[in-house]
C-alpha cells in the first residue's frame, strides 16, 4: 500500500511524526508531500502577515498535481486549508484528515484569541466545516473529540474514526529512575488547556513538594506569581524530554475545565505513560477512554488544586502506590497506544476505504 502524507503540517509535531512513523512500521510505503509553514515554531497560532503569505504560496505550491498514483492521502495537522490541494492530489483515491483539533475550539474557546460569534470566530468554524466535509474519513484522538467533530461539520459519524495519539518509541521508552526530591513534571504549551493556574495553586498548597514546569506560551505571565517550590525552565529539546520524565516522581497532564480539555489525552500524557512515568491528570470524558483511576494514573477533577495536591501528596509518600501506576500506565501504553497497535489500527481504516 503507498500513501501520501501530504500538506502544510508540522513536520516536529509528534502527531505527524507518529503517524507516519507508525504506518511505516505497519509495511506501509509513506511519501511525504510537504510545505513548510509551521516547522520550528513553538506556537503555531500566532500567526500574522508574514505568515498568511507563507501559508497562501505553500497552498498554490500544493495544487500542482504529482506524477505519482498513490492509494490514499492522509492530510496532516494543521492541515484545515490543505483540503482542496488535497483532492487533486489524490486523483480519486480516498483522503484521510488527520485534523487533531477545531480551529474555531482551540484559538475562541480554548485560548480565547477571538470572541464567540466575532467574524474571525465564524470564518474559522466555516473553515473547518470545510475540511472536515471535504476529507472521505477525519481519524480522531478520543471518541469524545469525534462526537464534537461530527456534530461541528454535521457528519455522518460512520465518516470518523478514532486512533490514540502514542508516543514516539524511538524517543520515549521505559527507564524510570526518579530522583529526589519528589518532583512533580509538567512539560508542554502555557495555554489554558493545560490548566497551569491549577498547577500553581496546587505549589501553594503543598509547599513541601517540588514542581518542574518546562514549557513557554500565552500564560508565562502566570509565573511571575509562582512559589518557591516551582522550578521553571522555558523549553527542553524533544530528544531530551525522557530524561526529564524519567527522573520525575510524577508526570502533569491537563487540568483545564474547558470543554477541550475534557475531550482530549495530550501527548505528554501518553509520553509520560510509554517512559512508565506515574501520571496525574484531569478526570475527564477523554481521558477515562484509555485511562483507569488508580490503575494506570490518578485521575483528579478538573481546575482543582485541592484534589490535585492531594493526589501529589499520596504518591510522594507512597511508592507502592507509584510503582503500581508505573507498571498499570506501560501496560495500557503497549495495550493500547503503541506504535504496533496504532499502526494496525491507521493501516486497517485507510484499508476500509480501499
Amino acid at each position: 500500500m503507498k500513501v501520501l502524507y501530504f500538506g502544510t503540517y508540522d513536520r516536529d509535531y509528534p502527531r505527524n511524526a507518529q503517524v507516519i512513523s507508525c504506518l511505516r512500521g505497519a509495511g506501509v510505503e509513506v511519501t511525504e508531500r510537504h510545505e513548510a509553514v509551521w516547522d520550528g515554531r513553538r506556537d503555531s497560532w500566532r500567526a500574522g502577515t508574514r505568515e498568511a503569505a507563507t501559508l497562501a504560496i505553500a497552498e498554490a505550491r500544493l495544487l500542482r498535481r504529482p506524477a505519482e498514483r498513490f492509494d490514499a492521502v492522509v492530510v496532516g495537522y494543521p492541515g484545515h486549508l490543505d483540503l482542496t490541494a488535497a483532492r487533486r492530489a489524490a486523483k480519486g483515491a480516498p483522503v484521510v484528515f488527520n485534523p487533531l483539533v477545531s480551529l474555531a475550539d482551540t484559538l475562541v474557546a480554548d485560548r480565547g484569541r477571538f470572541r464567540p460569534g466575532s467574524p474571525a470566530a465564524r470564518v474559522l468554524a466555516a473553515i473547518d466545516r470545510h475540511a472536515l466535509r471535504a476529507a472521505d474519513l477525519v481519524v480522531c484522538d478520543t471518541r469524545a473529540h469525534a462526537d464534537h467533530l461530527a456534530h461541528l461539520g454535521g457528519l455522518d459519524p460512520a465518516r470518523l474514526a478514532v486512533c490514540f495519539v502514542g508516543a514516539e518509541e524511538r524517543v520515549f521508552t521505559p527507564g524510570r529512575a526518579p530522583q529526589e526530591p519528589f518532583t512533580c513534571l509538567f512539560v508542554g504549551k502555557l495555554i489554558p488547556l493545560h490548566g497551569l493556574e491549577t498547577i500553581l495553586a496546587t505549589a501553594r498548597l503543598a509547599p513541601e513538594i517540588h514542581f518542574r514546569v518546562v514549557g513557554s506560551g500565552q500564560l508565562e505571565p502566570t509565573l511571575a506569581a509562582a512559589s518557591a517550590n516551582v522550578d521553571r525552565v522555558p523549553w527542553v529539546e524533544y530528544e531530551r524530554l525522557p530524561e526529564e520524565l524519567h527522573r520525575a516522581g510524577c508526570a502533569l497532564g491537563v487540568f483545564g475545565t474547558s470543554a477541550k480539555a475534557a475531550r482530549v489525552i495530550p501527548n505528554k500524557a501518553f509520553q509520560a505513560i510509554a517512559c512508565a512515568t506515574p501520571l496525574v491528570t484531569a478526570d475527564t470524558p477523554g481521558a477515562r477512554e484509555l485511562l483507569v483511576d488508580g490503575e494506570s494514573a490518578l485521575l483528579v477533577p478538573p481546575g482543582d488544586p485541592a484534589a490535585l495536591a492531594d493526589a501529589v501528596r499520596r504518591l510522594a509518600a507512597d511508592p507502592m502506590l507509584a510503582q503500581r501506576l508505573s507498571e498499570g500506565g506501560l501496560a495500557t501504553y503497549r495495550k493500547h497506544a503503541s506504535e504496533d497497535v496504532l499502526g494496525r489500527r491507521w493501516r486497517g481504516l485507510i484499508e476500509g476505504l480501499l
